[in-house]
């Protein structure tokens, strides 16, 4: 299952238990006498029902958007959970909702804060039980129990966040070790076509050139027919030097494996889900591919790091100038005001150097345009 699935499934799961904590009140009040204090059982419900549905906001709106995005939100959902607990008029299951608060919290407030909250909440519980007329020792009892709770859930999700951004983390290196990984065996398979380019040079071109040499003599000595082979076998060796130059040549000069590179930067990622789209009439040198691996790694990076993005299209292409174009977007969260850091701007210098130009949007999602020149 994905991150993103989990995620999904874990949001149905939070908004089923805060249901099923309304039920049994649904039911007192359909068959009951209700249990709501002085009468106020409306007021319980939409205390209620505005808990569930900051909780609907907080899981299933899309990233950017999302109603869990300032402490005063949060303020307001601790502020109706509890106001739901005390209008209950009994302890009961209702403080359940309370333990979400305390796990809530881990995403905006500080070990302390997220300590006051635990207590503040523990003793409207506490107060709960004794406004329902509970002994001292029961009310003790609610208030370590719900202390506990909530501890425990807090703890839970923070333990949760720090092995997401562990993970994330691990993912970034694995991207920056295999860009790393993509350039040396470049590097290493480029070392080697220059070793054999010069071995065929100075072992096979030599020899030919001397060939060619001894037959030139040969022409100017007596006899027709022989005349006539000797300069048979002159074309045929310089036909032949000449196929060893361009076997030399294609040598030194073969583009770099870019797609096999890229492909295996951006491969088995568990988030962004990357979209790559690499265009067969693209012909990159050495000198262009190292630079398109590297604003590749770049931009996968930044996508796991920064972007909350589900999905990371990359594409490169020629475009009818016989420029290499390179196109990213994401559906990340965006900024509304970007400021390059180390990393964009050493991009955009790297293209830059080759007679290059980038642009960056982030709007709506990150999006970059790199375009240079062919080789």
């Amino acid at each position: 299952m994905s991150d993103q699935s989990l995620e999904r499934w874990t949001g149905v799961g939070v908004v089923a238990a805060c249901l099923m904590i309304g039920l049994p009140m649904l039911i007192d009040q359909i068959f009951g006498a209700g249990e709501a204090i002085a009468g106020t059982a409306w007021l319980w419900w939409c205390c209620y029902l505005g808990f569930v549905t900051a909780f609907i906001g907080a899981w299933f709106i899309p990233p950017g958007a999302r109603w869990l995005t300032s402490q005063r939100v949060l303020v307001g959902q601790a502020v109706l959970g509890n106001a739901t607990v005390l209008l209950s008029g009994s302890a009961g299951w209702t403080p359940i909702l309370l333990v979400f608060n305390a796990a809530a919290a881990t995403y905006l407030l500080s070990g302390r804060g997220i300590a006051i909250l635990i207590g503040v909440q523990s003793t409207v519980v506490a107060t709960t039980g004794w406004l329902s007329g509970s002994e001292l020792a029961e009310i003790l009892l609610l208030f370590i129990i719900y202390t506990v709770l909530q501890t425990c859930g807090a703890l839970s999700v923070m333990g949760l966040r720090r092995e997401t951004a562990a993970r994330t983390e691990l993912a970034a290196a694995n991207v920056q070790l295999r860009a790393a990984t993509a350039l040396l065996a470049e590097s290493s398979r480029s070392g080697e076509r220059l070793r054999i380019a010069r071995e065929l040079h100075d072992l096979v071109g030599h020899q030919l050139t001397a060939l060619v040499l001894e037959l030139e003599v040969a022409t100017h000595r007596e006899g027709t027919q022989a005349r006539e082979h000797v300069v048979r076998a002159r074309g045929l060796a310089k036909d032949l030097l000449a196929d060893v130059r361009v076997a030399v040549g294609e040598l030194r000069n073969r583009p770099p494996e870019l797609r096999a590179a890229i492909t295996a930067i951006t491969a088995d990622l568990p988030r962004p889900q990357v979209h790559l789209q690499i265009d067969e009439t693209v012909e990159a040198d050495e000198e262009r591919t190292r630079t398109l691996i590297r604003c590749v790694q770049e931009i996968v990076t930044n996508t796991i790091r920064h972007a909350d993005a589900t999905n990371l299209w990359i594409e490169i292409a020629r475009t009818d100038e016989g420029r290499i174009v390179l196109r990213t977007r994401d559906d990340g969260r965006g900024t509304p005001v970007l400021r390059l850091g180390h990393g964009l701007t050493g991009l955009r210098e790297r293209v830059q150097q080759l007679g290059g130009s980038v642009s960056f949007t982030a709007h709506s999602g990150f999006h970059v345009i790199a375009e240079m020149p062919a080789p």
